[in-house]
């Protein structure tokens, strides 16, 4: 394998085994990652198995999952912990707050501490979009973020994130806000569709931005939304310049790394009201300011076509000019990639932190 100044592709496999084309396209210098879901899951063995043989491919491989707690956990069964909404945490804040934040670190350590156990490097967390009610039937805003959300209030939702992140921190796991600069206020799901904030720019940095305001030295990354903030920018903010340079970067101070959501959400398919390739969504994400690019769940679709489209068309790019490789994203994704060995499960099963944890999860 000859490695890049840069990778920057995060990419999905088929199962939950290596086929030959996931290991060609790990092997493949712009890959930078790999990224499960619920079906790359069939038992802890399995799992430890499938991070060991990605590893043995590329060493620094980044192995990432969204494992949040709530609905949105990807492993949750063969001894993985049932893990809190972020939302219960910021009702046990209302009730509690000093016991709310023993509980986001405890989550934070056991969500951490059993993925490293499984050979698994990061999760995309914590979740940093604040909970919108509507006015008139008091529910959130946004159905997708909904329970993933820690609370209404900025404050709220940055010191529970505090110590969640603290408790990645303990085993050793880095964090990724998401998604800025806020997805809370829009009802459309950026999945199926293109959602629109109108808000001015001050309004936003008032309110859904603070939290990655403050915590802007805390954060190891932060992944945009594909949303369009129309009196910001025309286009979505994983691919605006000004968000994640002039914003993100500039004025609030953030030096981790940058990931694009999905490139296969319907909110990064147009861009300025044109339908755009994954490759070109890529390129857009990089210009903008991205670190790393994902391109998920579609390693089953068309034999992976897509993936090896988006490869061959970055490579391309770099060799036209289109795309120089930046060796300080490269730092930022490297970075990423735990440091210290991690814990065994039979190892985990006495470690006393870790019993203690489970034991102050809400």
């Amino acid at each position: 394998m000859t490695e890049s100044l840069h990778a920057p592709v995060i990419l999905d496999i088929a199962g939950t085994a290596l086929t030959e084309a996931d290991r060609r396209r790990l092997a493949h210098p712009l890959t930078g990652g790999m990224i499960l879901f619920a079906r790359h899951f069939e038992s802890r063995s399995q799992l430890t198995a499938l991070c060991a043989e990605a590893k043995a491919i590329r060493p620094d491989l980044l192995i990432a999952v969204d494992q949040e707690g709530g609905r949105v956990q990807r492993f949750r069964t063969d001894g993985f912990t049932a893990l809190p909404a972020m939302r219960t945490l910021g009702e046990l804040w209302m009730e509690d707050a000093m016991r709310a934040v023993q509980a986001a670190t405890a989550t934070g350590l056991v969500l951490a501490l059993e993925l490293r156990a499984c050979g698994v490097d990061f999760t995309f967390a914590p979740v940093l979009d604040l909970d919108h009610q509507d006015d008139e039937t008091r529910q959130s805003r946004s159905a997708v973020i909904g329970s993933r959300s820690f609370h209404a209030d900025p404050r709220v939702v940055s010191l529970l994130a505090q110590s969640l992140m603290q408790g990645l921190a303990l085993a050793g796991m880095g964090s990724c806000g998401k998604h800025f600069p806020g997805h809370g206020h829009v009802a459309t799901d950026s999945h199926v569709g293109v959602p629109v904030d109108t808000r001015t720019l001050k309004a936003i940095l008032a309110e859904d931005a603070r939290p990655f305001e403050w915590l802007s030295l805390s954060l190891s990354a932060v992944m945009p939304a594909h949303v369009i903030y129309r009196k910001v920018d025309a286009r979505p903010a994983g691919f605006s310049r000004r968000w994640l340079q002039d914003i993100l970067r500039e004025r609030l101070g953030f030096a981790g790394a940058v990931f694009s959501d999905d490139l296969s959400m319907a909110g990064a398919r147009v861009i300025e009201g044109r339908e755009v390739g994954y490759t070109e969504a890529a390129l857009a994400a990089l210009d903008a300011g991205c670190d790393l690019v994902l391109l998920c769940n579609q390693s089953l679709e068309d034999g992976g076509r897509a993936i090896d489209e988006l490869l061959d068309g970055l490579s391309a790019a770099a060799a036209d000019g289109r795309w120089t490789p930046a060796i300080d994203g490269e730092a930022r994704r490297a970075a990423l990639v735990p440091q210290s060995a991690p814990l065994t499960w039979d190892e985990l099963m006495l470690a006393p932190r870790y019993l203690e944890a489970l034991a102050r999860l809400p």
